[in-house]
C-alpha cells in the first residue's frame, strides 16, 4: 500500500499512462486521496529548520521577534531567514527516503541573482541549478500571475512548485544569493519520508542564456542529458530584439543517438507552448476597429504566463515568459538527449528572418542517476535583466 500511494504521489504530475496497470485503476489525481498510508508528513520552514516532529513553532529569536515582542514564544517569532549578500544558505536538509511534494517561497531582492540548488543522495554536483525567477517561470525578474499544475505564482510574488523530487537518502536545498545587499526569503518545503520505489527517477532542472543569440545559430535548450528518463517541462524568457514577430523557431529533440536530423520536430515556437497565429485573438473594440495584440494564457500545461510590453521610455523591449509541461506526454529517452529550438521572424519579401535575441531557459526532466555534470551557470553580469 505505501509503495502503491508513493508512485501515485511521484508521477501524479506525469500521469504515466503507458504505465497504467501499476496504479491498479486508481487514477493520479484525487480519487486516490483516502487512501491510506505509512508515509510521514514533514514540512521545513524558518519555523522548524530541521522538519522535525513536534517542534516547530518554537523560535525565540528570529526576523518576527520584535513584533511578538508582547506575545513571547509561539507568535510568528521566526516567519523568515535573512540570507547576507555573496552567502549560500541551507533551505533543507533531510536524511532519509522519500520526497519533496511542495516548495513555497517568497523573496526580496533580485530573482536572477538568487540560485536555487537541489542535490539529491550522495551527489556534490547539483541536480538542480536555476535562478530562483526562472525556476518559478518568472524570469524578467517582475511578478505575473500563473496557474499551472506544475508552478504557480500568486500575488503577490509567492512562488510555488509542484514537481515531485523522490530521493533515496538525503535532500539538499540551498539558496545562494549574488547580489550585493542581503535578501529575506519566506520559504516552506512541504514532503514525505516514505519507501521510495526502484522506478523512480530522480528530478532535474538546468538554466541556459545567451544574449544575443549569433545568427543563424540554435538556441540550445539543454544537450547534456546522458541516462534513461523522461523530459517534462520548458520555460522560455524570451526577449525580442526586432520588430514583427518573433516565434517561428521550430524546437529538435534529438535523443538515443540522433546527429543531424532529431527524432521530433516542431512546427514553430507559439505552436510548442500551444498557441497559435502569434498569440493573437484579434479582438475588436466598441467602434468596431480591429486589436491586435499579445494574448496571456495560463493552462494546466501551457501558457504564455507573461507579456512585457514596454514604455516607449527607457523599458522599451517585448519580453515574453511561456512554459509547456509535459505532464500527459513525457519525452521519453534511454541513452541521451539534446533540446534545441530556432529563433526565427519574418523578412518583409515572406521569407524567414533569422534573429539574434535574448534568450533563457529552463528544462525539467527526471533521469537516473549519475546526471552529467551542467555547464559552468553565467556569471552574475550575465545573468543580469536590465
Amino acid at each position: 500500500m505505501q509503495k502503491l500511494l508513493f508512485i501515485t504521489s511521484i508521477f501524479s504530475l506525469c500521469f504515466l499512462l503507458t504505465n497504467a496497470q501499476k496504479f491498479n485503476g486508481i487514477d493520479a489525481n484525487m480519487s486516490n486521496i483516502f487512501r491510506m498510508s505509512d508515509a510521514k508528513t514533514r514540512s521545513i520552514s524558518p519555523e522548524n529548520f530541521n522538519g522535525e516532529k513536534g517542534k516547530a513553532g518554537m523560535a525565540t529569536t528570529g526576523t518576527g521577534a520584535n513584533a511578538a515582542r508582547d506575545l513571547g514564544i509561539g507568535w510568528k517569532i521566526s516567519p523568515s531567514v535573512t540570507i547576507k549578500k555573496k552567502t549560500t544558505y541551507t533551505v533543507a536538509e533531510i536524511d532519509g527516503s522519500g520526497s519533496v511534494q511542495h516548495i513555497w517561497m517568497t523573496p526580496t531582492g533580485n530573482w536572477r541573482f538568487a540560485i536555487i540548488r537541489m542535490y539529491w543522495d550522495d551527489e556534490t554536483e547539483p541536480s538542480v541549478e536555476v535562478p530562483m525567477g526562472d525556476f518559478f517561470c518568472m524570469g524578467w525578474t517582475k511578478y505575473s500571475p500563473l496557474k499551472s499544475l506544475a508552478v504557480c505564482v500568486n500575488p503577490g510574488s509567492a512562488f510555488n512548485c509542484y514537481w515531485p523530487m523522490p530521493f533515496r537518502k538525503k535532500c539538499r536545498i540551498t539558496m545562494e544569493n549574488l547580489d550585493d545587499e542581503d535578501m529575506v526569503l519566506y520559504y516552506q518545503v512541504d514532503y514525505i519520508l516514505t519507501e521510495v520505489p526502484p522506478d523512480a527517477a530522480y528530478f532535474h532542472a538546468q538554466f541556459r542564456r545567451i544574449n544575443s543569440l549569433p545568427y543563424k545559430q540554435d538556441y540550445v535548450i539543454v544537450d547534456s542529458i546522458k541516462g534513461k528518463g523522461q523530459y517534462v517541462g520548458t520555460y522560455l524568457a524570451y526577449g525580442a530584439k526586432d520588430n514583427g514577430w518573433w516565434g517561428e523557431g521550430e524546437i529538435k529533440f534529438f535523443m538515443d543517438g540522433d546527429n543531424k536530423f532529431p527524432t521530433i520536430c516542431g512546427t514553430g515556437t507559439e505552436d510548442y507552448f500551444c498557441g497559435s497565429y502569434d498569440f493573437d485573438t484579434q479582438t475588436k473594440n466598441k467602434a468596431g476597429v480591429e486589436n491586435s495584440a499579445y494574448t496571456e494564457f495560463c493552462t494546466p500545461y501551457t501558457g504564455l504566463a507573461q507579456v512585457i510590453r514596454g514604455d516607449g521610455h527607457y523599458n522599451v523591449m517585448q519580453r515574453f515568459g511561456l512554459y509547456r509541461w509535459h505532464i500527459t506526454d513525457p519525452i521519453r529517452f534511454d541513452k541521451n538527449l539534446k533540446v534545441t529550438i530556432q529563433d526565427i521572424g519574418w523578412r518583409r519579401d515572406g521569407r524567414y528572418l533569422p534573429l539574434q535575441d535574448d534568450i533563457a531557459s529552463v528544462a525539467f526532466w527526471y533521469q537516473t542517476d549519475p546526471h552529467t555534470p551542467f555547464p559552468k551557470l553565467p556569471e552574475r553580469d550575465l545573468l543580469e535583466v536590465r
